[in-house]
């Protein structure tokens, strides 16, 4: 990831979750902010209700690919956070 950094604070989620734009799809939440800073951060969430952590660390793996892949296509300054949801585990890599 060239221009992104993990968002770890657990304010900083709740943050985004109260004031970020949100967007939804069958697979994903996804929350995005605009900050000033000349990177994005990126933050995973991946609930219980998805599974045990082997499931759960896989769909945060195909997510951070997802990202990483597209990632020349965002424009750096942004707090995002993807929530998984159950769909993702089943989900075709194609489709997500």
């Amino acid at each position: 990831m060239k221009h992104t950094v993990s968002l770890k604070q657990n304010h900083e989620f709740r943050r985004l979750y109260n004031k970020g734009k949100s967007a939804v799809s069958p697979y994903f939440v996804v929350y995005c902010r605009k900050t000033g800073r000349d990177q994005s951060r990126l933050g995973i969430t991946t609930g219980v209700k998805l599974g045990n952590a082997v499931k759960r660390n896989f769909v945060r793996r195909r997510i951070r690919e997802l990202y990483r892949t597209n990632e020349e296509k965002f424009l750096p300054g942004f707090d995002i956070v993807v929530v998984a949801r159950t769909r993702a585990i089943f989900g075709r890599y194609r489709e997500l």
